[in-house]
């Protein structure tokens, strides 16, 4: 074999990194080392795998080419690795979970994990739709779970859970006297919304168009307890996740609207890079999610 492993983390961090530097840095190698390793790496094929600009190397077509299949290689190896040595079969896991997901669902299933693999070890990171989506693609993460539909040729993309938005109010607002929102009554309201990119945001946008040009946005903000205080005080009505809303409708805090004409359901789901080398640890998570 003309290649070894440790080349392949060398061109792999190069690709994630644009730098030769902070490529080494990551691998805990120095940068003379590195660059010898993808030197040797493109030498022995005759092959150029970055272009360079100045200092930095721009992964080229045929880099791109070979990226996931060496992706899916090294994650075989290490897959392997850790069940020759017995410590932990399922290794780690890095899961990406949009903000409702993140806050409100995904602890229970890490908690469920970690009760089957003690031994493992989770990445946790909340981001909305498009952050999510654009990790997966660069393989920092190995799985996602998402509010928000997502196109992308590399992503797989498995239907979920059925969600459903809430349009929601302060208990004295003056729309809670209707017993349903007609659409000139949204478009007179003042909004408090989730941020463009977000999963949350897609599916409001779905449901009110014909009405988006006309809405009274007043604030866009990335979390949904940020909404809520907002619509509390008095600043506008919101719309979030039924899930996001429960504890708050329940002791009376926020209330819920009725709206005419409107379907609020979307689709929750789960996202996967199609190259990516699907670990025992996947596998069960997957199976987890779909048991929730």
């Amino acid at each position: 074999m003309k290649y070894t492993l440790r080349q392949l983390e060398v061109f792999l961090a190069v690709a994630h990194f644009d730098n030769i530097t902070r490529a080494a840095d990551s691998l805990s190698m120095s940068q003379s080392a590195a660059s010898g390793a993808l030197r040797d790496l493109e030498t022995q094929f005759d092959i150029q795998l970055f272009d360079r600009v100045g200092k930095r190397l721009k992964i080229n077509e045929l880099g791109r080419l070979l990226r996931p299949r060496a992706e899916a290689l090294l994650e075989r190896a290490r897959s392997l690795e850790q069940d020759m040595t017995r410590h932990q079969a399922v290794g780690q896991l890095k899961i990406g979970a949009t903000m409702t997901i993140g806050n409100y669902l995904a602890v229970g299933l890490i908690a469920r994990y970690l009760e089957e693999q003690p031994r493992a070890k989770l990445d946790l990171q909340v981001a909305n739709t498009s952050a999510i989506a654009a990790r997966l693609v660069n393989f920092d993460l190995d799985i996602g779970l998402v509010e928000g539909e997502v196109q992308h040729p590399d992503l797989e993309v498995l239907p979920w859970l059925t969600d459903q938005l809430e349009v929601f109010c302060a208990p004295d607002h003056p729309l809670t006297q209707k017993s349903q929102l007609s659409d000139t009554d949204l478009l007179s309201a003042r909004w408090i919304l989730r941020e463009q990119g977000s999963g949350t945001r897609q599916a409001f946008d779905w449901a009110l168009h014909g009405l988006l040009p006309g809405l009274n946005v007043l604030l866009e903000l990335e979390h949904a307890e940020g909404i809520k205080q907002a619509v509390v005080q008095g600043l506008g009505i919101g719309c979030l996740s039924r899930i996001a809303l429960q504890e708050s409708f329940e002791q009376g805090t926020l209330v819920p609207l009725r709206v005419a004409g409107r379907d609020f359901s979307r689709q929750l789901y789960l996202v996967i890079n199609r190259h990516k080398y699907r670990s025992a640890g996947i596998e069960r998570w997957i199976e987890l999610c779909h048991q929730a």
